[in-house]
């Protein structure tokens, strides 16, 4: 009797064992289809509001024979497309999944300190560090990838003949852009990602979305890197405050090469310092 007793436990333990095994199995492919998902959501809202405000920003302009200038509205556009794709990435999932979202969850908790400050430049250094070892070992097996290519960031040189011009470039390029893509990818995206992913998983998922995003394969592996090295700084910081500096930094260089002081000098691995930095 005994003995029966003993084996039937057994086999309920070793059922409930089996079961639970399971059942980790499928939270975990949950969580990674959920994970997944939210990332080509985040994406897919991202480039369907830089398509639909342009097309009806283009739209508007002809259909009024509207007078504008061409740096003002680029950066209006960018704005707006933005702003439009924070609402479609944040507001679906918070209706129909009730997925609240807080500061904390945007990585604006509190203000700015002085470690973020100093963590900005030390991180920008260090992907730069990174970005030039990646290269380095794509052009030693792919000779051939082209890392001359500039990045088409909307404004045409010809188009910056005046300060002003060049202060609503600087506006859109070096503060609008930082502010509104950490805010997305590495603010709302990645700390989504963070309630059920562990660090490493998360950094990869938004590291490769933000490359595949810039639609070019030199461009993208560029950013692609320094996500790595921002997502690290919301990672330590617990906000995107440092990762908006580095930004920052960053876009500020390129824009002082591309539209301040144009340069033909080439950088490491006949790389264009531009591309480089942007």
């Amino acid at each position: 009797m005994a003995e029966k007793k003993e084996n039937w436990f057994a086999k309920k333990i070793a059922a409930t064992k089996k079961r639970a095994q399971k059942d980790k199995k499928y939270k975990k492919r949950v969580i990674a289809v959920w994970a997944i998902a939210l990332t080509i959501w985040t994406g897919a809202m991202f480039f369907l509001a830089q398509i639909v405000v342009s097309l009806v920003a283009l739209f508007f302009i002809k259909q009024f024979n509207l007078v504008i200038n061409e740096n003002v509205a680029q950066t209006v556009i960018m704005a707006i497309s933005y702003v439009v794709a924070i609402v479609l990435i944040i507001l679906p999932p918070w209706y129909f999944m009730k997925s609240k979202v807080g500061k904390d969850g945007l990585g604006l908790r509190g203000l700015p300190t002085w470690t973020d400050i100093l963590l900005a430049p030390i991180g920008y250094i260090a992907s730069m560090a990174a970005t030039m070892a990646v290269l380095l070992v794509i052009q030693a097996f792919v000779p051939s990838f082209n890392l001359q290519e500039t990045q088409d960031v909307g404004f045409r040189m010809e188009s910056l003949y005046s300060n002003a011009d060049k202060m609503v470039a600087f506006a859109a390029l070096v503060i609008l852009a930082p502010i509104a893509e950490e805010l997305i990818f590495r603010g709302y995206l990645y700390g989504k990602l963070r309630t059920r992913l562990s660090a490493i998983p998360a950094i990869i998922l938004v590291s490769v979305l933000f490359g595949f995003m810039h639609g070019q394969w030199n461009v993208g592996i560029v950013v692609g890197v320094m996500s790595i090295f921002l997502c690290i700084a919301r990672e330590l910081t617990g906000t995107i405050y440092a990762g908006i500096l580095m930004h920052m930094i960053r876009n500020g260089l390129a824009f002082y090469l591309l539209y301040i002081n144009p340069i033909s000098a080439v950088g490491v691995l006949g790389v264009a310092l531009p591309v480089f930095l942007l």
